[in-house]
C-alpha cells in the first residue's frame, strides 16, 4: 500500500508538472483601432477596439484585463477570455477627441499599444439666450452662449445683426467654461436687433467650428425722440435782430433727461429733467455758425443742428469734364433769395470776378482748371462759400517713342512715351509683345528701361496713355527694335604666313570676335597711300581672300578693317608678306649679274672645304716639320 501511494503521488506530481509546463504564452502585439474611422462625425456612434495578439504553447483559457486610456485618463476597463475588447460610444462628441491607448494584462504579463488620435469633427449647436427681449436706446443687451456637450477650452463668437448693415462681432476665449457671456450696446437708430453665436475649438493646429445658434430677437424702444431745434422769428436773420432758439423733445420718462445747446462746440445753455430748452440773444456777426441741440439720457444721445447766417453753397454741373464742354456754376443760400451773388475764381494774386449773379455758364478749356467760390451779401454782411475744384481735361492726341542702345551682347533699351498734349496726370503703360512691363503715372512723359534685350530679341514695343478725358486710351504704333552689336577685335592672318614664293597662292583671313551681321570686310596693302585690295560683305564673322599668283609688287604690309550698321570701323593689327631669296634674286638682278654671284658662291664653298682639311691634318701629324711651321704661322 505504501508503494502504491508513493507511485500515485509520483504520477500526479508529474502530471501537474506536465500541465504547468504546457501553459506558456507570450504577447506578440497589442493594437488599438477605431470604427468607422479615426475621423468621426459629431453625433455618430464610435467603437474603440483593443486587440491582443498572443501566442500560446497549448489551447488553454487566459483571462485578459483590458484598460483603455484617453489623453492619459482611464475611460474603459474590461476582463475577458477573448482576445479583444470594445469601448462603445453611442454618440461621439467633440470631447471624445484625443489620444487613445490600450493596455492588456494577462498571467502577470502586461503590454500596451501605440497611441491613436481620434478626431470627432463638428460641434454641437450652441444655445443663445438674451437677458431682456426689449430694451431702450443707450442700454445694453446681455447675452449668454452655451455649448453644453463640449469641453473647454473653447472660443465663443457673438454677432449683433442689424438690417442693411454689416454684423458686429465679439469673441471670447473660455479656458475653463463651456459657456460665455457678453454685452452689446444699443445705439441710436437701433430698432429691431437679432443676435446669434457660434463656437470654435482648436484641434491639432486646426479650428473646428459649430453651426450658428438660434437667432434671438430683441426689440429697441426710444427713450425720447430726436429733438427739434427751432429759430424764431425765422432763419432769415441779419445783424441786430433778436433771435430765440428753442430745443424740445418727447420723452418716455423724465428721469435723468438733459438738454444741451451748443454753438461751434461751445455750450450756451442746458436744462435737466425738462422737455424744452430756450435761448435768446441779439444777433451779431459773431453769432453766425452752427447750433447744436443734444438730448442725453444715460447712454442714449440724439441731436439736431441748424446754421444761422449760413454760408452760400456753390454747386457745379460737373467737377470733371472734357475741354470744350459746357460748365454751369450755381450759387445759393438757404432762406436768402434777395442776396447779392457773385462767382469768382481763386488766384494766387487775388480772386478773379467772373459773374455778378447766382449762375455762371461757360465753355471750358484746359486753362479753366482751378478752384471756384461764390459770395453772398445781405445787409452789408458778406458770406463766402467753400471752394470747389473744377478739372478740365485735354485729349491725348499722339504718342512718340525714342530709344537708345549701348553696350555689347546685352543692350539696355530705353523707351520714352510722350503725348504732344493732354491734361495730367497721365498714366502710361509699356508693353513688350502682349505683356505689360511697367505702369507709370506722370505729367508729360514716362520712360521704361529694358535691361535685358538680346541680339535675337524679336518682340515689338508699344505704349498707351490715359488721363481723365472721356476719349479713353491712346495707343502708340508698335516699335520693332533691331539690336546692332558693334564690331569687336578684328584680326588678319595669311596662309602661308610671312614668306611666300613667286607665283604661289596666298589666302588672307579677316575675322572679328563679335558683331551683328552683315559685316563689311576690307583688306588694304600699305603704301604711300593705302591701297584697297579686297572688299566684301558677309553674313558671317569672317571672310577669306585668295590671292592667286604672288609677285614682287604684292609683298609688303597688309591690314583689314571691319564695320557693320553700328558705323564703327575696327582695324586689325598689320602683317608683313615677304618673298624668299631666289624669288628676290630672280626679280632684282640681270642675267650676267646672276652668273657672277653664282661663281662667287662656289669659290667661297671651295675655300671653306680647304681650310677645314688643313685644320684636320695639323691636329693629326704634330711631328711633321712642315706642318708645325705652317700651323704656327
Amino acid at each position: 500500500q505504501k508503494l502504491s501511494l508513493s507511485l500515485y503521488i509520483y504520477i500526479n506530481i508529474n502530471l501537474v508538472s506536465l500541465f504547468i509546463f504546457h501553459q506558456v504564452f507570450t504577447f506578440n502585439t497589442v493594437e488599438i483601432n477605431v470604427q468607422p474611422s479615426v475621423k468621426v462625425k459629431n453625433g455618430a456612434p464610435m467603437s474603440i477596439i483593443c486587440h491582443a495578439d498572443i501566442s500560446k504553447s497549448a489551447d488553454f483559457q487566459l483571462k485578459h484585463n483590458f484598460t483603455i486610456f484617453k489623453d492619459g485618463k482611464l475611460v474603459f476597463m474590461a476582463v475577458s477570455d477573448k482576445d479583444d475588447a470594445r469601448y462603445e460610444v453611442p454618440m461621439a462628441r467633440s470631447s471624445d477627441t484625443g489620444e487613445y491607448e490600450c493596455t492588456v494584462e494577462a498571467g502577470g504579463k502586461t503590454k500596451s499599444s501605440n497611441s491613436l488620435h481620434v478626431w470627432v469633427t463638428g460641434m454641437t449647436k450652441p444655445i443663445l439666450t438674451a437677458e431682456k427681449k426689449e430694451v431702450l436706446e443707450g442700454e445694453v443687451v446681455k447675452l449668454r452662449c452655451e455649448l453644453p456637450e463640449e469641453v473647454p477650452p473653447l472660443y465663443f463668437y457673438f454677432r449683433k445683426i442689424k438690417m442693411n448693415s454689416t454684423p458686429k462681432e465679439k469673441y471670447v476665449f473660455e479656458a475653463y467654461k463651456n459657456y460665455s457671456e457678453v454685452e452689446f450696446s444699443v445705439e441710436e437708430g437701433d430698432n429691431i436687433l437679432q443676435f446669434d453665436c457660434f463656437g470654435k475649438r482648436h484641434v491639432q493646429r486646426e479650428f473646428d467650428s459649430s453651426e450658428h445658434s438660434n437667432k434671438t430677437l430683441v426689440t429697441v424702444r426710444e427713450p425720447f425722440i430726436k429733438p427739434t431745434l427751432s429759430v424764431k422769428p425765422s432763419r432769415n436773420i441779419t445783424e441786430g435782430d433778436r433771435i430765440q432758439l428753442e430745443c424740445s423733445t418727447v420723452v418716455a420718462r423724465m428721469r435723468d433727461i438733459e438738454i444741451i445747446l451748443q454753438k461751434n462746440k461751445t455750450i450756451l445753455n442746458s436744462v435737466r429733467d425738462e422737455k424744452v430748452l430756450k435761448y435768446s440773444a441779439v444777433a451779431t456777426l459773431e453769432d453766425s455758425g452752427e447750433y447744436l441741440c443734444k438730448v442725453e439720457q444715460g447712454r442714449a444721445s440724439k441731436s439736431t443742428k441748424v446754421n444761422l447766417f449760413p454760408k452760400p453753397t456753390l454747386a457745379a454741373s460737373m467737377n470733371k469734364l472734357d475741354e470744350n464742354r459746357e460748365l454751369t456754376l450755381s450759387c445759393s443760400i438757404s432762406g436768402f433769395q434777395r442776396a447779392k451773388f457773385s462767382v469768382l475764381r481763386r488766384n494766387s494774386n487775388g480772386d478773379v470776378l467772373l459773374e455778378t449773379s447766382r449762375n455762371l455758364t461757360m465753355r471750358v478749356s484746359v486753362n479753366d482748371t482751378g478752384s471756384y467760390i461764390c459770395k453772398a451779401e445781405v445787409k452789408g454782411i458778406v458770406k463766402e462759400s467753400k471752394p470747389i475744384r473744377i478739372n478740365v481735361y485735354g485729349e491725348l492726341i499722339k504718342m512718340f517713342r525714342t530709344q537708345w542702345c549701348r553696350g555689347k551682347s546685352k543692350l539696355p533699351l530705353q523707351l520714352i512715351c510722350r503725348s504732344a498734349r493732354g491734361t495730367p496726370p497721365i498714366t502710361f503703360k509699356f508693353y513688350k509683345g502682349n505683356v505689360t512691363k511697367e505702369t507709370v503715372t506722370n505729367d508729360t512723359y514716362a520712360t521704361f528701361l529694358d535691361e535685358n534685350v538680346g541680339q535675337n530679341d524679336k518682340k515689338g514695343y508699344k505704349c498707351d496713355a490715359r488721363n481723365n478725358h472721356s476719349s479713353g486710351v491712346k495707343t502708340s504704333n508698335i516699335l520693332n527694335v533691331t539690336v546692332v552689336v558693334p564690331i569687336r577685335n578684328a584680326s588678319l592672318g595669311s596662309i602661308p604666313y610671312g614668306e611666300v614664293e613667286e607665283g604661289s597662292e596666298t589666302a588672307f583671313l579677316c575675322s572679328v570676335k563679335e558683331g551683328s551681321w552683315p559685316i563689311h570686310f576690307r583688306i588694304f596693302r600699305k603704301a604711300d597711300r593705302d591701297v584697297l585690295v579686297f572688299e566684301q560683305s558677309e553674313h558671317a564673322d569672317r571672310v577669306i581672300w585668295r590671292k592667286g599668283t604672288m609677285s614682287r609688287q604684292d609683298t609688303g604690309t597688309y591690314y583689314c578693317m571691319a564695320s557693320n550698321r553700328a558705323n564703327v570701323d575696327v582695324k586689325s593689327h598689320p602683317i608683313t608678306i615677304s618673298g624668299k631669296l631666289t624669288f628676290v634674286v630672280n626679280f632684282i638682278l640681270a642675267s650676267w649679274q646672276k652668273g657672277v654671284i653664282v661663281a662667287f658662291v662656289l669659290i667661297s664653298i671651295a675655300g671653306a672645304v680647304t681650310l677645314a682639311l688643313w685644320w684636320f691634318l695639323c691636329k693629326k701629324k704634330k711631328g711633321n716639320e712642315w706642318f708645325p711651321s705652317i700651323c704656327d704661322k
